[in-house]
């Protein structure tokens, strides 16, 4: 996100009426927060939010796309040490999972994108996201040897899918019993379950 000070004034309305909508989106719901009290929180006449978006709708696919952690994560994950397509995966896995854990504001923001929603804001986020990401993949593909997978798209979606599912899980488990029944290393594990299987090799 650039320095507010080299932001238009017009695109920094934008910005403080999407801040003002994802903190009543994470208080209260998409649909229980109206543009009105969008307005408040922003500070503005409720005329002034329909200069900068035609619905509460378009807030949100704004904020889908502006908030998401890919344009912190990405440049981390570009500079991910690792000899072997194994190394740089199970870093590029600790640094992803590092950085969404600092904010968890987005994996909720996926929830209700999806409960809400049912994905259909998703089509718009990837317009944005996949052009700067999917070569990420592509090239490990060309380089590092030892992957089983040839489609840069499958590559990627699974790979985020597994961040997702264990941010999901972690949610769902916390403070309960499967918690504590957890082990020390239980991330290790999952990205080792993602790199290798469940299934023991056959002797």
């Amino acid at each position: 996100m650039p320095a507010k000070e080299n932001i238009k004034k017009g695109e920094m309305t934008r910005l403080t009426i999407e801040d003002a909508a994802l903190e009543l989106f994470m208080e209260q719901g998409y649909h229980a927060t109206s543009m009105r009290q969008i307005a408040e929180r922003a500070g503005l006449a409720l005329g002034g939010i329909y200069n900068h978006f035609a619905s509460k709708d378009e807030i949100f696919e704004a904020i889908i796309v502006d908030k998401h952690p890919y344009k912190r994560i990405l440049p981390l994950v570009m500079e991910t040490p690792g000899e072997t397509a194994e190394e740089f995966l199970r870093n590029a896995f600790k640094v992803t999972v590092t950085e969404l854990g600092k904010n968890p504001i987005y994996i909720k923001l996926m929830l209700i994108e999806i409960v809400e929603f049912g994905g259909k804001h998703g089509a718009s986020m990837l317009k944005e996201i996949a052009p700067k990401v999917l070569p990420v993949f592509e090239q490990m593909l060309k380089v590092r040897k030892g992957l089983r997978i040839t489609n840069p798209a499958l590559f990627l979606r699974s790979f985020f899918g597994m961040i997702i599912s264990y941010f999901i899980t972690e949610m769902l488990t916390a403070n309960s019993v499967i918690s504590r029944l957890m082990p020390k290393d239980a991330a290790d594990i999952y990205i080792d379950m993602y790199l290798h299987g469940v299934l023991k090799e056959p002797e």
